[in-house]
């Protein structure tokens, strides 16, 4: 019971930080007057006495966290926000359940998108943009919120990052500042916001469809404020612009950084990541549209093009905005979009799914092991973005599928035990799972999750929750490149990037000491420099061959020098 205690005493921080979101759908209520502003109020008040009063309760209980109370931490977060996020749904609908109000928030966090709500065109504003607040939220991640305000910076800031981080390279310490990372993430996520609003009010929509679309869009959660979703617009610049900011949302936003602070767009292409989301997505459009004009769903290619472009794309990116009923299309089509949302989403983006990351990391091991079979001898190590991937980081990846795999069959066996066909059960899972939205059959893009009983809905509340957080990932899978900060230090330069150092146990033995200093010695020598100068934009180099520029250069050959023997009595020497 001691182990909890330090936990709920982050949560109750988190929740009082939490309680700070209803001031959005509070503004909304007062100007649109739709009568729902005390609901909300009494949302904000509990939200912010719980978290308050948890805080109070074990504020001397508070120490830095460790790995499993980041993971702890973490799905405790997430299930007691969307349970604290259902007051005003509450409030507003008397008939609504509490199962199918802690499914909607659910999805909302989770940035699902699949909805059990009717008769959204006449909901109250303040509901709408409480819905799409939450898919806003959930994109980025509450938990690298928390860690850029919360002053969790030592091994529980940074066992949080990586608890909630997506994707297989968890482990990456391209960053001594986790906090400042997270700031300068979450400023370009919402300066993307705001360009995709302002663009979304020009293409004819309103304020409100402006703004809850480009987070749902951003967060590709999926929410809309209409019942048809995009396809009660009807307007192609419309549907445009939500697919480029779909397919930007899919990609590392670490990317974006990058791109965005060094002003160059090569960034992208550098990105093995970007270019495999951008080359599938694109390819598929065309492939797709064509097949479809010719089983003759449409009359000309055109108009084929347009609708299976928007819809793929939504699917694909794990978004799940609709415009069309993709379900009454030839059986191939709605199934590539299905398998595309398992893989095409970056890591680090808002999607969800495998990653990108982890099929490349998969076929590139799938190539070593057909080599292997002709050449048993041969050195051939796995490469992504200029660095060799570890096998542990391969046996994570392999583990992770394994029970990616294990957990639709488990969950779709569940649903049919329900009672739901095959069809609904399986693509409702998948759809659950990978953060998508809708899926086929009585769950299809036509209809929504409104029609699934009790035990169905907490089944797929379950599998989105593990969809999103990623349980089963390795948390210590390598240090090849960083999720949210980047592929590469050198291309972040030195105001992110840091030297891989030891973190020394305190207290430590003898032994202990000894391993610490060599282990950190050996990855000193294997550094180019002590430290990375930092070239400003248009800078470049002299035509001499600099090293380190003005900094310590160290020697051509590494020292044979064994690290100095700490005394007997284990306090090390002076100086």
């Amino acid at each position: 019971m001691d182990a909890l205690l330090p936990v709920a005493n982050v949560l109750g921080r988190l929740l009082s930080i939490f309680s700070l979101a209803y001031l959005m759908p509070i503004v909304a209520a007062i100007l649109y007057e739709d009568g729902t502003v005390a609901e909300f109020i009494a949302a904000m008040g509990i939200s912010l006495c719980t978290g308050l009063i948890l805080y109070a309760v074990t504020r001397s209980n508070y120490r830095e966290l460790k790995p499993r109370d980041g993971f702890l931490l973490v799905s405790t977060v997430w299930a007691l926000m969307a349970a604290i996020a259902t007051i005003p749904l509450l409030l507003v609908y008397d008939s609504m359940s509490f199962t199918d109000a802690f499914f909607e928030t659910m999805s909302g966090l989770t940035t699902t998108g699949s909805t059990i709500m009717t008769d959204l065109d006449h909901a109250p504003p303040a509901i709408n943009l409480w819905r799409h607040e939450l898919n806003w939220l959930g994109g980025m991640g509450i938990i690298v919120l928390a860690v850029a305000v919360l002053p969790l910076l030592g091994v529980g800031g940074m066992q949080l990052y990586k608890a909630e981080t997506p994707g297989p390279m968890k482990d990456s310490k391209l960053t001594a500042r986790i906090a400042d990372t997270a700031k300068a993430l979450w400023f370009v996520y919402f300066l993307i916001t705001v360009v995709c609003i302002l663009l979304l009010n020009w293409a004819g929509l309103s304020w409100l469809d402006s703004i809850c679309h480009a987070f749902a869009a951003m967060g590709l959660g999926g929410f809309s404020t209409r019942d048809a979703s995009v396809g009660a617009f009807d307007n192609p610049v419309v549907e445009f612009i939500l697919i480029v900011f779909m397919i930007v949302a899919a990609m590392n936003f670490a990317t974006h950084y990058v791109a965005l602070r060094g002003r160059d767009l090569r960034a992208y292409w550098q990105d093995m990541e970007a270019r495999g989301v951008v080359g599938l997505v694109v390819s598929s459009c065309f492939g797709v549209a064509l097949y479809v004009w010719l089983e003759g769903t449409y009359e000309d290619y055109p108009t084929a093009l347009r609708h299976v472009s928007f819809n793929l794309v939504s699917m694909a990116t794990d978004c799940g905005f609709a415009s069309q009923d993709f379900d009454k299309w030839p059986v191939f089509a709605p199934l590539w979009m299905l398998f595309l949302s398992c893989v095409t989403a970056s890591s680090g983006s808002t999607g969800g799914g495998i990653k990108m990351i982890r099929m490349l990391l998969l076929a590139a091991q799938a190539r070593r092991e057909l080599v292997r079979i002709v050449h048993p001898q041969v050195v051939n190590p796995i490469v992504i973005g200029g660095r060799a991937v570890d096998d542990r980081t391969i046996q994570g990846v392999i583990a992770y599928m394994m029970l990616y795999g294990a957990t639709l069959v488990v969950f779709t066996m569940a649903l049919l035990f329900s009672g739901l066909d095959v069809v609904t059960a399986f693509t409702a899972v998948v759809a659950c799972v990978n953060n998508i939205g809708p899926g086929l059959g009585e769950v299809g893009p036509a209809v929504n999750y409104g029609g699934l009983s009790d035990v169905q809905t907490w089944i797929c509340t379950l599998a989105m929750m593990l969809g999103r957080l990623e349980l089963a990932s390795d948390p210590a899978a390598g240090d090849v490149r960083a999720v949210l900060v980047g592929r590469d230090g050198r291309v972040l330069r030195s105001d992110i990037a840091m030297a891989f150092d030891e973190c020394t146990p305190y207290p430590a033995g003898e032994n202990q000491a000894r391993e610490s200093m060599e282990l950190s010695m050996r990855w000193a020598r294997r550094a180019p420099c002590w430290r990375t100068a930092i070239p400003r934009p248009g800078w470049k180099p002299p035509r001499k061959k600099w090293r380190c520029g003005w900094r310590r250069r160290l020697p051509r050959r590494p020292s044979t020098r064994r690290s100095p023997r700490l005394p007997r009595d284990g306090k090390p020497p002076s100086g």
